[in-house]
């Protein structure tokens, strides 16, 4: 199970790239995102939308095994803030759907 703590007190734009550059750690930024928890042991990334973007966004990774084979499990979080909000989120859920696809694959090690 992951736990997620955050702190809003700080944006994005203050504490950029990555302290170590093999090992993801809660505070880290790649690309726009925030690292909210990289908890290797439990096989879990959350990451926090650091993107101007009308609502709040997360995105999480985690490993589950079922029947002797590992699984990733990929969830995209968007809480819009009003109507914008949700026509965006709306008008790009057939891009997501192919951004975050191809993202399971890179992070799976597998090709298109």
């Amino acid at each position: 199970m992951c736990i997620i703590v955050h702190s809003f007190r700080s944006g994005i734009g203050l504490n950029r790239g990555r302290r170590h550059p093999s090992e993801i750690q809660a505070g880290d930024s790649i690309d726009f995102w925030r690292v909210i928890l990289a908890d290797k042991h439990n096989g879990c990334l959350i990451l926090f939308a650091g993107m101007k973007v009308p609502g709040v966004a997360w995105l999480q990774f985690k490993f589950e095994q079922k029947n002797h084979e590992l699984f990733l499990i990929q969830i995209a979080t968007f809480r819009p803030k009003g109507v914008l909000g949700r026509l965006y989120w709306y008008m790009l859920v057939p891009f997501h759907f192919f951004i975050f696809r191809k993202m399971a694959k890179a992070l799976a090690g597998k090709s298109d």
